[in-house]
């Protein structure tokens, strides 16, 4: 049943363009962060190491939280339109598995759009001139910003399912990443969602040894309670509103 749920996503997928912000929009922190490194060679003199404090900084706090809640509310979207909800409501499936499959949809968008940061990283210091290898640490920065963006894109289809219009839960989503760099700063990093895509990331401190445990705990946490407010909302508000 899962499956066919996710096959009936990503069919929605394919007719929208939505998925292309995911692969558009962290051209712009790369612009923005190889812009910076290369302004501030004097100071930024570690390579690719500096490079990439560069490219996270504006892509951890800004572009991926935001990107995020563009692609967890457009999903919402089409069940908000006129009477929808009694289609999604009376499918032959459980309200999990079609929650669930949203769910699987946006941990895949948060991967891919890790994949193209990653490759945007290379090129950009390939354009500087960094001639010294690629850190062998980026698969890990990658993954594990994936992972924190899983925890993100829950709370953001939480939000995406209870506002039904399609620009708030954006903002929170920005806003979501901003906090996110303050509550880093003040070493509460791992006690909120957000602040996982930084720590995941290694944002602005790509040496820094990141605290397993805590960090799988809390996105775990963060997920699992999303997702299970998520579908109890649907079964006892929206079957009511309906």
């Amino acid at each position: 049943m899962l499956l066919r749920c996710l096959k009936a996503e990503l069919q929605k997928c394919r007719r929208s363009p939505v998925w292309l912000a995911l692969l558009m929009l962290p051209i712009f922190p790369a612009v923005l962060g190889t812009g910076n490194y290369l302004a501030n060679l004097e100071v930024l003199d570690n390579g690719w190491y500096s490079l990439w404090s560069q490219h996270t900084l504006f892509c951890s706090t800004f572009f991926l939280p935001a990107l995020l809640g563009v692609f967890c509310a457009w999903q919402w979207r089409l069940e908000h339109w006129d009477h929808n909800w009694n289609s999604f409501l009376t499918a032959p499936v459980s309200v999990g598995c079609l929650y669930g499959a949203k769910l699987i949809l946006a941990a895949g968008m948060s991967l891919l759009a890790q994949g193209c940061i990653g490759v945007l990283f290379v090129l950009s210091g390939k354009i500087a001139g960094i001639t010294t290898p690629v850190p062998p640490e980026l698969p890990q920065w990658l993954l594990f910003g994936a992972l924190g963006g899983i925890s993100v894109c829950a709370v953001q289809l939480f939000f995406g399912l209870v506002i039904r219009a399609f620009a708030p839960p954006v903002a929170m989503g920005l806003i979501g990443g901003i906090l996110g760099l303050l509550m880093t700063a003040q070493g509460l990093g791992y006690a909120f969602p957000y602040s996982l895509l930084c720590l995941g990331m290694r944002a602005n401190n790509p040496q820094m040894k990141l605290q397993m445990l805590p960090f799988f705990f809390s996105a775990l946490i963060y997920t699992a309670v999303f997702a299970i407010l998520a579908v109890g909302y649907i079964r006892r508000w929206d079957a009511a509103a309906e």
